[in-house]
């Protein structure tokens, strides 16, 4: 099977071009790359339970290009800016994926300017259903 690439991740911060696809396809794996809270190349307004939704939502278009959705998710990894968040990230957590849990990984890690959050995700199905 061929490897997919789905578009440019689109503009940064300052209208910056990101040189990496949103996903990319191989076999049956889709890999999503990390997403913040942007909207049109900008950073959302909130605390840590705005920005992990603008997140999952940025996440789920990315999904639903791909044919793919949160029911396919087979691992997470998430980057918190402020470990005191854990608690109110989990909470949203929970919301996108109480029927199915991934797997899920969740460090603390310094983020890019008034980003709270990042996360990258991994679906999967099985090309020969």
């Amino acid at each position: 099977m061929p490897i997919e690439r789905f578009r440019l991740a689109g503009q940064g911060a300052g209208g910056q071009d990101l040189p990496f696809a949103k996903a990319v396809k191989a076999g049956g794996f889709l890999y999503v790359s990390g997403q913040t809270a942007m909207v049109n190349g900008e950073l959302i307004d909130g605390g840590i339970v705005a920005q992990t939704r603008q997140v999952f939502e940025n996440i789920r278009a990315i999904l639903t290009d791909a044919g793919y959705g949160f029911e396919d998710v087979v691992k997470v990894n998430v980057w918190l800016d402020d470990p005191r968040d854990f608690w109110s990230f989990n909470g949203v957590f929970r919301e996108y994926f109480q029927d199915f849990p991934p797997a899920r990984s969740t460090v603390s890690s310094p983020m890019v300017i008034d980003a709270k959050i990042e996360i990258d995700v991994v679906a999967y199905q099985d090309p020969a259903a």
